[in-house]
């Protein structure tokens, strides 16, 4: 049996990984002891929070944040095109939200999408 604060290491590193999706499946599991006692795994004021694709000039950054007073837990990003590259992926200094940053080989911009998986 996995604990919540084990559960929300484990998010951040796939999130940190890139496994958004994988990231939230692993929240919405609940353990054995929780079944039944109404209890959700999901932690208070969950929110996946989600900046679509958009073409930014290469290596520039792309900021995300959590909407209100929540914090981010985990994010990750998507580099889309022909050879992009996914540089960075990362949380904000103030922990509010998730930054992300690529490139795409023989353009000058790159689309990125950024994802943030906030609660309060």
């Amino acid at each position: 049996m996995r604990s919540k604060k084990s559960l929300l290491v484990s998010l951040a590193a796939l999130a940190t990984a890139g496994c958004v999706t994988a990231a939230v499946v692993a929240l919405q599991t609940s353990t054995p002891a929780e079944a039944g006692t109404g209890r959700s795994a999901l932690p208070p004021g969950y929110q996946l929070v989600t900046l679509p694709n958009a073409n930014v000039p290469n290596f520039q950054r792309r900021t995300l944040y959590c909407p209100g007073s929540k914090r981010v837990l985990g994010g990750g990003a998507e580099a889309q095109g022909n050879g992009a590259i996914l540089v960075g992926s990362f949380p904000t200094d103030d922990g509010r939200g998730w930054i992300a940053l690529g490139r795409q080989i023989g353009y000058n911009s790159v689309g990125i999408s950024v994802f943030a998986i906030c609660a309060d």
